[in-house]
């Protein structure tokens, strides 16, 4: 190149944009006309799937904030399944009793995939039995993120229901006859999909505040009749028991944790879902004035036992990644300090910080545990899939004190075995199981043990119990399986660590 094209080629290099024909100030003046104010709207859903771009082989995405009265996956699905869709991946955050409808959607083709954190009622037992050719991918609610971050599992569309959003899109739980509280799961979606749908009961005015999500973050709208019923948010694993079996376990449990040096000032706490370990939070009360202990924060699943702590000033605050009933719901629209998060600040082990790690006591239902500690949160003592790994692994090892709450027989069947069906949580991530016929502490952490005792605890040798079940019991058969593998089920950082057979008939 001359020194008079180097100087030529210097000067193209230095003008500005405005300096080019198609780039003139009043070409840019026509680019707001191009996009229509409310140009998200859509008249129907099927007009919001085609503006989606969403084609055969796709991931559709949806959340589990109104559990067993979600009505939005299968609205969605019934309309996919009419306009034709085949071999999508389905990536719910969690799957319902409710959702029911997907084995004819898997035996059409429409859906040829799944990754949830569980699985119940006849889509459960209809896959355990190998509706589904690909086994399913189970994953932790903080694990799901990590899949998702770092590309496995990537969400095409997402179709996310909302009780109430403006014409930007922004949305939250709070109001409206579908208040479900947190979206602390829809977030995640909202956040990596390509493409965010959201089906509103309502459309509100400009700006809908605070946003669970916000208007940049959606791509389309569409008003629908129903999104979910929030009253069934509070249904079977999230309700409040009343069987006096799981409340003396619950009571016993509450015992464990003044008594196992965490109970203290300025303590954290969660407890999973399940009748037992809810109920825990109704007899901390009194310890907790009786000894002058106020709890800094509460995280999870909120439920009113919570909310009530909190109003009654016992509880600082709530972490809220989903509201396990409308009670906790409506807290989270007038309480300051009843705070909603992501499940990726939640849970997700690779995150810049979550908050599972500042928990001091975790108190998690279990299907099955094993000698080892090992726990089963997903497949009944008849192999078949009826559970969910939920946050239970993100918690357990996370926690500084892990304790399962699990009767120790259920009708005829052992709790307590030697080997679990299926390993969701591995027993190094355990400390103490607590169940009506005593107590026990995994070896590994003896000081616990030492202070129960000190306490007047019944603390006893996990073997001492399983033979105990045993008594109470006989033998249970072994469940018979084939070699097919029907689920995976991957640990929070997305390795396996165990699977599913079939079930053999």
């Amino acid at each position: 190149m001359t020194q008079h094209q180097q100087q030529e080629h210097s000067s193209e290099q230095r003008r500005s944009a405005f300096d080019y024909p198609a780039y003139q100030p009043a070409s840019k003046l026509n680019l707001q006309a191009q996009k229509p104010r409310d140009g998200k709207l859509c008249a129907t859903l099927e007009e919001a799937v085609r503006r989606s771009g969403l084609k055969d082989g796709m991931t559709v995405s949806f959340h589990h904030a109104f559990r067993g009265g979600d009505l939005t996956l299968n609205a969605v699905m019934e309309i996919l399944a009419r306009m034709g869709f085949k071999n999508l991946t389905l990536a719910s955050s969690s799957l319902n009793d409710c959702h029911a409808p997907l084995v004819d959607h898997i035996r059409n083709n429409v859906v040829s995939r799944i990754y949830t954190s569980g699985l119940r009622g006849p889509l459960a037992e209809a896959i355990s039995r190998g509706l589904l050719a690909e086994p399913v991918q189970i994953h932790s609610h903080g694990g799901r993120v990590e899949l998702v971050e770092r590309g496995e599992l990537s969400i095409d569309v997402a179709f996310l229901g909302v009780p109430a959003c403006d014409p930007a899109g922004n949305a939250n739980g709070r109001i409206g006859r579908a208040c479900c509280g947190s979206l602390g799961y829809a977030k995640v979606d909202a956040d990596y999909a390509h493409k965010v749908v959201l089906l509103t009961e309502e459309i509100v005015s400009y700006p809908h505040a605070p946003a669970s999500i916000a208007q940049d973050r959606v791509d389309l709208i569409v008003q629908v009749v129903r999104v979910g019923d929030a009253d069934k948010i509070g249904a079977d694993a999230t309700r409040m028991t009343t069987n006096p079996r799981e409340l003396l376990i619950a009571r016993s449990a509450a015992e464990v944790v003044v008594n196992s040096g965490y109970f203290r000032n300025g303590f954290s706490l969660q407890t999973g879902t399940g009748g037992a370990s809810l109920a825990v939070t109704r007899f901390l009360e009194d310890s907790m004035r009786r000894r002058d202990v106020h709890a800094a924060f509460a995280l999870g699943g909120i439920t009113a036992a919570m909310v009530d702590l909190h109003e009654k000033g016992l509880i600082g605050k709530l972490l809220d990644v989903q509201s396990f009933d409308r009670h906790a719901a409506e807290s989270l629209a007038r309480n300051p300090n009843h705070i909603e998060i992501s499940a990726n600040q939640y849970a997700n082990w690779s995150s810049k910080g979550a908050s599972v790690d500042r928990l001091d006591v975790v108190i998690l239902s279990a299907l099955e545990v094993d000698t080892s500690f090992n726990v089963n949160v997903l497949t009944g003592s008849d192999g078949v899939l009826r559970g969910a790994s939920g946050g239970h692994c993100d918690t357990a090892v996370a926690a500084a004190l892990s304790i399962i709450v699990a009767p120790l027989v259920r009708g005829r069947i052992p709790t307590l075995v030697d080997k679990v069906t299926t390993c969701v949580t591995p027993g190094s991530s355990i400390d103490i199981l607590v169940t009506d016929h005593g107590i026990a502490v995994n070896p590994a952490r003896p000081e616990l043990a030492d202070r129960l005792k000190e306490a007047g605890m019944k603390v006893v040798p996990i073997e001492w119990l399983r033979e105990r079940a045993e008594l109470l019991t006989g033998k249970p058969q072994p469940i018979a399986f084939t070699d097919r593998t029907i689920a995976v089920v991957r640990y929070r950082d997305g390795s396996v660590i165990d699977v599913v057979r079939q079930v053999r008939e």
